[in-house]
């Protein structure tokens, strides 16, 4: 039974990861404004549209067949799903190419749809990326609900593209219309530093990554009590950001093998970089995936994790609840789950449900750090 119903399609979407009885859609009232708008205005097969930040590929989905539609984006289970419910539909998975947001998309594009992104960093650099990418008369659309909808975005369309038009609201959803100007080649900001003393590390980080302007609470409470082991052991940092966790345990644990994971393309590309940095050529495995969904059983001594409690706009434990069970069924038995989290998130209690024993390692007013054992 179709789910979201546009001029285009009628489409049965699930969002990513899935759970039971997902009380959200995988659309909202801006991927409808932006469809329909779309649809008023005309493309035909030959239109190159580029979709930005299409979460669950709503959007991407409904355009396939319609006009020759690349996707873009930074989120690996963005990625993930575009894919299924391309299959989902019928639709072949080659209809939409996908590109990552570490990459530039290749234009030239008369359409530019975006969904304005929570970082505002993301949509600059984005938006910075599109100079030489569009045709003449290309038309660029954001779309949001208006309560995730910045002032901001409007000035970061209108600094890097041209005039800005705000539409009317409908369904509490709201276009940002802008008309491309000739502009000279902007300079992105982007990627920032910052360094830490202990461990001296300068660290990179592209513009979607969580506190790229300096090391999170939650990290520097982590990082005095990070385990340390002489043996050879096989660590993952779940959820790795820039990798400053993955980074500062290998520093200290000559012998290990790590694997760093997250689902934004940047953190990985960050990660990366600050890995050669720090550690040249020392084998690791770094990549984009679903959590440790893709981990052998078993395979794993030890996972560190500072695990996000939002998913896009959307706050909750549903992401960091799935990352603990990934961490135990990827563990030996015997294997450790170390964790950074605040008090009143009560992961303590979420992690006995799991592991054989759960230690508080340390604590201050505001967050613990937490060892669970399988």
């Amino acid at each position: 039974m179709p789910s979201l119903v546009t001029p285009f399609a009628a489409l049965d979407l699930i969002r990513q990861p899935e759970q039971q009885n997902e009380p959200l859609q995988a659309f909202d009232a801006a991927d409808e404004y932006l469809l329909s708008h779309l649809h008023e205005q005309g493309i035909d097969v030959a239109s190159r549209v580029l979709v930005l930040n299409d979460s669950f590929g709503a959007l991407a989905c409904s355009l396939a067949g319609q006009c020759q539609v690349t996707s873009s984006g930074d989120s690996h289970l963005g990625h993930l799903a575009l894919q299924k419910n391309l299959a989902r539909n019928g639709l072949p998975v080659e209809a939409v190419p996908f590109v990552a947001s570490s990459e530039t998309p290749q234009g030239p594009f008369d359409w530019v749809l975006i969904r304005v992104p929570k970082t505002l960093a993301l949509l600059e650099e984005q938006l910075i990326r599109l100079h030489g990418q569009l045709a003449p008369n290309t038309r660029v659309v954001a779309g949001a609900m208006i309560k995730h909808l910045p002032r901001a975005a409007g000035d970061l369309l209108e600094q890097y593209i041209g005039p800005v038009q705000a539409s009317l609201a409908v369904k509490k959803a709201r276009l940002l219309v802008a008309t491309p100007e000739t502009k000279t080649a902007p300079h992105s900001p982007y990627p920032t530093r910052y360094r830490l003393d202990k461990p001296a590390l300068e660290l990179i980080n592209h513009a979607n990554v969580f506190c790229r302007d300096g090391l999170d609470i939650g990290t520097r409470a982590f990082l005095p009590h990070l385990p340390r082991h002489l043996e050879a052991r096989r660590v993952a940092d779940l959820g790795c950001g820039n990798g400053v966790l993955g980074i500062a345990y290998a520093l200290g644990s000559p012998q290990a093998e790590l694997t760093l994971v997250d689902e934004s393309y940047m953190a990985v590309q960050s990660a990366q970089e600050n890995w050669r940095a720090a550690l040249g050529e020392r084998p690791v495995t770094i990549r984009a995936g679903d959590g440790l969904a893709e981990q052998a059983a078993d395979s794993l001594d030890l996972v560190l994790c500072n695990p996000p409690f939002h998913q896009q706009q959307v706050v909750g434990d549903f992401l960091a609840w799935r990352m603990f069970q990934q961490a135990r069924a990827a563990l030996v038995t015997g294997g450790e789950l170390w964790i950074v989290g605040n008090r009143h998130l009560g992961y303590h209690a979420k992690l006995a449900r799991l592991f054989r024993g759960v230690e508080q390692v340390a604590a201050n007013p505001k967050f613990v750090v937490l060892k669970a054992s399988k």
